[in-house]
């Protein structure tokens, strides 16, 4: 399975979501605009250390973000390159496990959100 993840295809479209998402640098400061360059630098090292199982993956950054409560929450920011790594094997796995999921189960899920289980919370309590 960790070949499917390592497929150039499959990163290089990790690589393009995580570009089109932007975000925030994590704790090496690096930005999605650094990212290219970067991994062209390092890719190889990468990808042998995740096959040998040694790749360990930077602390993440913790950022408190406002709530509309006036409090607020702890955010954890992923390096980009980490970013590149999770969403290359989200992208494997997720077709895997999405067929076990429940029709009802919102959380996480692609195409789906919490305005559809609020609709579909209501309709239930209605009927």
């Amino acid at each position: 399975m960790i070949e499917n993840v390592l497929k150039n295809e499959n990163l290089q479209q990790a690589y393009q979501r995580i570009f089109v998402n932007k975000g925030a640098s994590g704790v090496d400061g690096k930005s999605v605009n650094d990212l290219l360059s970067d991994l062209q630098k390092h890719q190889k090292v990468y990808i042998q250390s995740i096959r040998e199982g040694n790749y360990q993956s930077a602390p993440i950054l913790g950022i408190e973000i406002p709530k509309s409560n006036g409090k607020t929450r702890l955010l954890g920011v992923p390096t980009v390159v980490d970013r590149v790594f999770q969403q290359a094997i989200q992208q494997v796995l997720q077709p895997i496990f999405e067929q076990d999921f429940q029709t009802h189960s919102y959380g996480f899920r692609p195409k789906r959100n919490a305005h559809q289980a609020m609709h579909q919370s209501f309709i239930g309590h209605c009927l």
